[in-house]
């Protein structure tokens, strides 16, 4: 066949390759020029480029470019189409960043934005410029980008390693491999050097400074290779993107991609380390594959610890089914570009191979342009021990009972019917117990009864009959077929079995992934997610389940446990600290702690380790816990990754709500500095000029003059303490600070009170107030409660004229009361009804325009504190009716 030969595309690949293509249709298309470190001229080639697009005929729009000064590259910009910066005020500085608004409302059909690891000012929509470009992505807008190698996510740890400088802003991984075209813009260490000397990447101290630290001639060296690898390894994905995409079956050796092949041998633990030495001589990343096929679950266990060997050693490790171990193979490498096959040759033949070929001959045949590296295993090399015994199953004493039981069935069947029927229709019977005995025991007993119903045939039915002589030689032959059909219908029905088991088994895992994931993504807030997570680990591993999760000081704190379950003390806290900090597992079945009978594991995120999840077995040591069998052990790495996603999201969340209350805050506190910034500045302003007044005046002024000038200091500085104590009151009340001390009162008593304290206010406004007779005591907070009083008739007697009454009115019902305080002024327009109650609004109607804007709103906060409302309304007799409704008989904590 020829090597280039494209096959019949797969339907289901075909139809996965159209989707991505369709999604890709939808999508901008993202173009990213990377380079080892800044000054390569990735902005100059992406201008460059631009150019030739804009002289093909496309619209092209400079979102965003930094020139850094440099000549050479902003002569580029000449006749590019520049889109003004945004200017963002911050901490008394100005600055320019990148107009997301105004790029989306332009729609370019290209759009230049560089520096794409930059960190966005705050009060942008996104914190960072990556973030910008996927939105402007998803718009359907085409972008390309700029960016240094060093700020891969991925790559942050070893650039610290290698360079001694912490990178500290970042771009995901995923935006690179989903960019659809990647430029390597290339510069050779000493020109990128000389560039630093000649001033054209930096100012000269900060070239000297750079040039001894972070610019050194082994880091750019190796910034180079790792740049040139992020290259490669993105031009290997899009190879085999392209493959799977069209169903291609030959390798296109692009690079090197190693496969070793593990099964239950203890040999393969040998394969494992000789991959792990091939891959790191080539430099080559390895994939481990083992293939669960007819195989008992002692074996499957024996195989899956061996990749999961192979997976701490840095393999990617699968695991898949098939038939023919050496197709599913060749099939396996093709599809995932495998240039070399390491498999282990059998140390000895079976009379199978012999006639057949062994699985490895038959690979080395399939293989074609793959190369095969054959590795012998050692003959007296023992498998490695396991961490537990095998669980105790059925005794095998029992099963071969069964089988004598199904053997004798047979034999009692075939006597009943022996009379009428020939012998072949008895060899029937004796195959059907042969596969009941396959479908329900294990090998050993299939095979004992295969052989012992031809015994029991030949010497209860054939003639001579109790007997083993054979009177006709063609009876032979039917017990030779007789025998090989029976193995083969136990064989045959073994492999059935285990299938299904497997198929079983695939299915509960899945079904088990499946529900935990619903379930986490409809959840919100730490503690459901962490509810969720516990009784699915409950349910599914049947262990005590414990998580725990680090506070602010990164010390791990229970969250959520298992009722019934020791609780982790001393050394397991030690222990569970150190997983933390490790990122490996510890207790049973690990290198850590084996024998302890609590297993911890890491809950791994993207950004790293996000806490540590404890189970308990409850189980001896010498019963080895279900959850350590490597298939459950993958289907618990399945579910604590879909855990650690879902925390990981949930605490990126809570981080993007403080962001916004962040945000908010500093919103309010300009509208408080830019609102109180003049209610200071009048009282202050007649204060300081009656104290200019009486020094201007000295001792020749009239002594009314004075006292006029200092009457004005006084009501002007009464007025700013009011203006102070409000402000001060309502920080409080809103930061929970002051606590409030509910007691029952007389309602009489606390309107009596605010009257009191506003005698001077109130003397030109009758008050009238209507408390029946025997109302009941109130439950309030005395102070808070005359504060409000105070506020809402202070509030009537200020914008009503002099003159005007005002009433206050209480009912009592049964589990509310509700007091009305009514004025005889113009009453409101009906869209100020509510906005009265908001912090610094004032009704502007002319010179009756006082205030602050604060007394109503410390209101609706002192009735919210009581578990109540306030609501305005134009009263139908005229003037404004303010209408407090408070419960009966409120909590004694505040809400």
């Amino acid at each position: 066949m020829p090597p280039n030969d494209e096959h019949r595309p797969d339907p289901d690949r075909l139809l996965e390759y159209v989707q991505r293509e369709e999604d890709k249709k939808r999508r901008g298309r993202l173009r990213i020029f990377l380079g080892m470190a800044p000054g390569v001229g990735k902005t100059y080639s992406m201008l460059e480029a631009a150019r030739l697009k804009q002289a093909e005929g496309l619209a092209v729009l400079v979102g965003l470019a930094e020139t850094h000064g440099r000549a050479e590259t902003e002569a580029l910009l000449s006749g590019l189409d520049l889109l003004p910066r945004r200017p963002i005020a911050y901490h008394g500085h100005e600055l320019a960043e990148f107009d997301l608004d105004a790029a989306l409302s332009r729609r370019p059909e290209l759009l230049l934005v560089d520096e794409l690891a930059h960190t966005n000012a705050p009060g942008c929509r996104h914190d960072k410029r990556w973030k910008d470009v996927v939105e402007l992505l998803d718009n359907g807008i085409d972008v390309w980008s700029t960016l240094n190698v060093q700020h891969l996510e991925s790559l942050g740890d070893v650039v610290a390693q290698i360079t001694g400088v912490r990178v500290r802003e970042a771009v995901p991984d995923t935006l690179l491999e989903q960019a659809d075209s990647v430029v390597l813009v290339d510069l050779p260490p000493d020109d990128l050097r000389q560039r630093l000397k000649e001033g054209k990447v930096y100012l000269p101290k900060q070239a000297d400074w750079a040039s001894a630290h972070f610019f050194r001639q082994g880091n750019l060296m190796a910034l180079r290779e790792l740049a040139l690898r992020a290259t490669a390894q993105r031009a290997n994905t899009e190879v085999l993107v392209y493959r799977h995409g069209r169903s291609i079956r030959t390798t296109w050796p692009t690079s090197e991609r190693i496969l070793v092949c593990v099964g239950p041998s203890p040999s393969s633990a040998r394969l494992v380390r000789a991959a792990k030495r091939l891959a790191s001589e080539l430099h080559a990343p390895w994939l481990a594959l083992s293939i669960q096929a007819d195989l008992p679950q002692q074996a499957r266990d024996s195989a899956l610890r061996h990749l999961k060997l192979a997976e701490e050693l840095g393999a990617e490790t699968f695991v898949i089914s098939g038939a023919s171990v050496s197709s599913e193979i060749v099939a396996f490498a093709r599809q995932q570009n495998v240039t070399k096959i390491v498999v282990g040759k059998p140390v000895r033949r079976r009379l199978r191979d012999y006639l057949l070929g062994s699985p490895v001959d038959r690979l080395i045949r399939e293989s074609e342009e793959i190369d095969v590296h054959v590795i012998r295993g050692e003959a007296g090399e023992a498998a490695p021990p396991a961490a537990q015994k095998l669980p105790p199953g059925r005794p095998p004493w029992r099963q071969y009972l069964a089988a004598t039981g199904i053997l004798a069935l047979c034999t009692g069947g075939c006597f009943s019917i022996f009379p009428v029927l020939d012998l072949a229709n008895l060899i029937m019977v004796y195959m059907l117990g042969v596969l009941a005995a396959a479908l329900w025991l294990s090998r050993g007993p299939a095979i004992f009864i295969s052989i012992s119903s031809v015994v029991a045939f030949d010497f209860f039915f054939v003639p001579p009959r109790f007997s083993f002589a054979v009177s006709d030689v063609r009876h032979l032959i039917t017990f030779v077929v007789m025998f090989l059909v029976a193995m083969v219908i136990s064989s045959m029905a073994g492999k059935l079995k285990r299938q299904a088991d497997t198929a079983v088994s695939a299915g509960r895992q899945s079904a088990a992934l499946a529900a935990l994931g619903r379930e986490l993504v409809a959840a919100r807030g730490t503690d459901n997610l962490l509810a969720v997570a516990k009784r699915h680990l409950e349910d599914v591993f049947k262990a005590g389940v414990a998580f725990l999760l680090p506070d602010e000081s990164a010390t791990l704190v229970v969250r959520a446990r298992t009722p019934g379950t020791p609780a982790l003390r001393g050394k397991q806290l030690g222990m569970a600290q150190w997983v933390l900090t490790n990122g490996k597992a510890a207790g049973p079945g690990t290198q850590t702690l084996p024998d302890a009978q609590t297993l911890l594991l890491p809950l791994k995120g993207a950004g790293g380790v996000v806490g540590v999840v404890a189970l308990d077995t409850g189980e001896a040591q010498q019963a080895r816990p279900r959850l350590l069998y490597p298939d459950e052990q993958r289907l618990l790495e399945a579910f604590l990754a879909q855990i650690a996603q879902a925390l990981e999201v949930d605490r990126l969340e809570e981080a993007a709500q403080a962001t916004l209350v962040a945000m908010e805050s500093e919103k309010l506190k300009s509208s408080l500095l830019s609102s109180v910034t003049h209610d200071f500045q009048t009282p202050l302003a007649a204060i300081s000029g009656s104290a200019e007044a009486i020094v201007v005046l000295g001792e020749h002024a009239a002594f009314a003059t004075v006292r006029g000038l200092a009457e004005n200091i006084r009501q002007e500085s009464g007025r700013l303490s009011r203006l102070v104590d409000n402000l001060l009151r309502l920080a409080r009340l809103e930061s929970g600070k002051s606590k409030p001390h509910f007691q029952a009162v007389p309602l009489e008593e606390v309107i009596g009170a605010a009257r009191t304290r506003l005698g001077t206010q109130l003397a030109q406004h009758p008050v009238t107030v209507t408390v029946p007779a025997h109302f009941p005591l109130v439950t309030v907070d005395e102070v808070l409660m005359e504060q409000l009083f105070v506020n809402l008739l202070e509030n009537a007697a200020k914008h009503t004229p002099a003159g005007t009454a005002v009433t206050i009115a209480a009912t009592a019902f049964k589990d509310r009361v509700l007091i009305e305080v009514t004025d005889r002024g113009e009453g409101l327009p009906p869209q100020e009804l509510e906005r009265i109650f908001e912090r610094f609004y004032r009704v502007r109607r002319g010179a009756g325009a006082d205030g602050y804007g604060l007394g109503l709103a410390i209101c609706r906060l002192i009735a919210h504190i009581h578990g109540g409302e306030i609501v305005a309304e134009n009263a139908p007799e005229g003037g404004l009716r303010l209408a407090l409704t408070i419960p009966a008989h409120p909590t004694m904590e505040a809400p």
